[in-house]
């Protein structure tokens, strides 16, 4: 089960990786995550973490049974600190890959979002803004009278 664990980490590390950087790959990433979060998706995936949630509730479990049993007897027998270092690895590696996946759902959301931000911002650039005279006070009656009582105290815009 370490060597899956592994994989799992290494998997989620280059995925926020890829992510994080600008490459050709990050939009491909983002769509790929995009339809994975539609349809049954979403109910597979937060069935998949809970599972892996609990058995990480689990090996925690299995690792507090083995301290006791060294605290009752006084002495750690060979057989048990084989069997906590393993769980410890195990548990470790769980918890971690269960925050990256964490970090990845938050991170391909944020990226979406700051997408369609510059979207919305490139889309305001580009109208037209109206110039502003001290001879438009019928259009823009507010403006040119705050901007004509600036310039007359002597402060500048």
């Amino acid at each position: 089960m370490i060597h899956l664990l592994f994989v799992l980490v290494s998997a989620e590390m280059a995925l926020v990786l890829l992510l994080l950087f600008t490459s050709p790959l990050r939009k491909l990433v983002i769509k790929i995550l995009d339809k994975m979060k539609e349809g049954k998706g979403p109910v597979v995936s937060k069935t998949v973490l809970g599972t892996l949630f609990v058995v990480f509730i689990s090996i925690t479990y299995n690792v507090i049974e083995i301290q006791k049993r060294s605290l009752e007897s006084g002495v750690l027998n060979p057989t048990d600190e084989v069997l906590m270092a393993n769980r410890v690895l195990e548990a470790s590696l769980l918890g971690f890959g269960i925050f990256l996946a964490l970090v990845t759902y938050r991170l391909s959301y944020y990226m979406k979002e700051l997408e369609s931000r510059r979207r919305k911002e490139a889309a305001v650039e580009m109208k037209p803004k109206p110039d502003l005279k001290l001879d438009d006070h019928e259009e823009y009656p507010k403006k040119a009278i705050s901007s004509t009582c600036i310039i007359r105290q002597g402060h500048m815009l």
